[in-house]
């Protein structure tokens, strides 16, 4: 008989997954799934709600990027309340909630770089397990293991100062923001004590990046070579075709860099990209409706934002993506561990863009709410640090949400981290005789390069079936039984 391999839990990701891997009788790869084994029903849960109290209900779905889910809601409701798509907010309004989602792009990448993804560069996918973690880091390289706590508390000051709490504040409302910047808040991003000043972010944020180079250049092994397959991409640009991570157009191209959606509204978004549900798993299947389920899935997150992207409109953070485009030849990417270089790139454009919006007089006065004529169904769309979020509500006359759907980052990659999955197990464990933990670590490697947010993933019309394995005292199976 062939073999089974688990691995539960997958280890350096928020929320709960597993991975179930089966060899056949000559020891080749026959199946490779992640599966995400936690429910969160949170489209049931807000339906009956007045809307208003969406953007801080949903942010619930998660402690590390509840900003995003909280900016896609009050997105939506902009909609509903008359406020616009996007581009409608007062200047103040707008501007207040860029920079508290910047301040979460940059907290949130700088946890994963450092925290999570360090580890397995600095000691090797087949390194001591006691030893790769943020402790291990600590003590190999105290100075890396300070920036990376230093810089993330940064993100979490920029979000106190914005949405009034670290986690699951109150600042974006329908039709704009609840306060403005205030003048101490203000100094003390720009100018306060070292470190916790923008220009010391920014310096680190280019000494990460000067790490990665000097690691890449020794590790082609690992950054280019590790995994390597075709995939679509998908994200917001603004309408001139530059990275933006609050508002613009659904872009996608394909594995040589062709659009295959061209910058479309949207408020459509569901003419184009439908879902599939799968039996082992909590959560969806997306795809581009005219390309159908088989192929028609794509990748997202920060490496899908440079492969779509046609420039970044920050000097420092432009330069290295030219260095990114340059490397590739001009065309997109296909390798998953390159989402780290583009994550390093995205930290630097977020502190550029903080410091940018830090020196506007706009966040300090003006109005901070615009509403107009009513509407009972909103979209809101923006770029979490994960990938492209979709929010999308509809209410009733009394003012209560009567259906919500969410499509969240990690599930639009859910696809592509299975794709990773199988190469990864496929190359590592083909003919082997003895699964050792290297080889377990290095599959959550290729699941940890998307930096998945499992907890945010699950739909509630996801389907999983239930199974119970019966072992003996020798750990040999002697029952199973599954439920749908």
């Amino acid at each position: 008989m062939g073999q089974k391999i688990t691995i539960e839990p997958v280890t350096r990701v928020e929320g709960h997954g597993k991975v179930t891997i089966h060899l056949d009788n000559e020891g080749n790869i026959a199946q490779t799934r992640l599966h995400i084994v936690e429910f969160r029903g949170f489209e049931r849960f807000v339906q009956g709600r007045p809307y208003w109290e969406a953007p801080v209900l949903v942010q619930r779905l998660c402690g590390i990027c509840p900003v995003s889910h909280h900016l896609a809601a009050a997105k939506a409701l902009d909609v509903i309340v008359g406020a616009g798509t996007g581009d409608g907010l007062t200047p103040t309004g707008e501007k207040m909630r860029r920079l508290m989602h910047y301040g979460q792009f940059f907290q949130s990448h700088t946890l994963h770089f450092f925290h999570l993804a360090a580890p397995d560069l600095l000691f090797g996918i087949d390194g001591d397990p006691l030893k790769r973690n943020i402790i291990g880091i600590a003590l190999e390289n105290k100075e890396l293991a300070v920036q990376g706590v230093m810089m993330r508390k940064y993100g979490q000051e920029v979000i106190r100062a914005t949405a009034g709490k670290k986690i699951h504040g109150t600042g974006a409302i329908p039709g704009g923001i609840n306060k403005h910047l205030s003048e101490e808040d203000k100094e003390y991003l720009l100018n306060g004590d070292d470190p916790i000043n923008i220009a010391k972010m920014i310096d680190w944020s280019q000494a990460a990046l000067e790490f990665f180079h000097d690691y890449h250049k020794k590790n082609k092994d690992i950054i280019d070579e590790f995994i390597d397959f075709p995939s679509s991409y998908l994200s917001l640009v603004r309408k001139d075709g530059a990275l933006d991570i609050y508002h613009g157009v659904l872009r996608a191209v394909d594995p040589e860099g062709k659009k295959i959606l061209h910058d479309v509204d949207y408020q459509e978004y569901y003419k184009y990209i439908d879902e599939e549900v799968r039996s082992w798993s909590y959560m969806k299947f997306p795809y581009l409706k005219e390309i159908g389920t088989k192929t028609g899935w794509y990748s997202v997150g920060p490496l899908a934002r440079l492969n779509t992207a046609d420039f970044i409109d920050t000097p420092l953070a432009q330069k290295e993506f030219e260095k990114f485009k340059a490397y590739n030849n001009g065309k997109p990417s296909n390798k998953p561990m390159h989402y780290h270089w583009a994550r390093l790139i995205e930290i630097l454009h977020a502190a550029e863009k903080m410091k940018e919006l830090l020196n506007d007089p706009d966040l300090l006065e003006g109005e901070l709410v615009i509403k107009g004529n009513k509407s009972y169904e909103g979209v809101g769309l923006l770029e979490a640090p994960r990938g492209t979020l979709f929010h999308h509500y509809k209410i009733n006359d009394n003012d209560q949400i009567e259906m919500a759907n969410l499509i969240v980052s990690t599930t639009n990659n859910n696809q592509p981290m299975n794709e990773a999955v199988n190469q990864v197990a496929t190359k590592m464990m083909t003919g082997k005789q003895k699964i050792t933990e290297g080889m377990m670590n290095a599959v959550e490697v290729a699941i940890r390069a998307y930096d998945p947010c499992l907890s945010c993933a699950t739909h509630a019309l996801g389907q999983m079936p239930l199974e119970i394995t019966l072992l003996d005292q020798n750990n040999k199976v002697i029952d199973n039984k599954t439920s749908v």
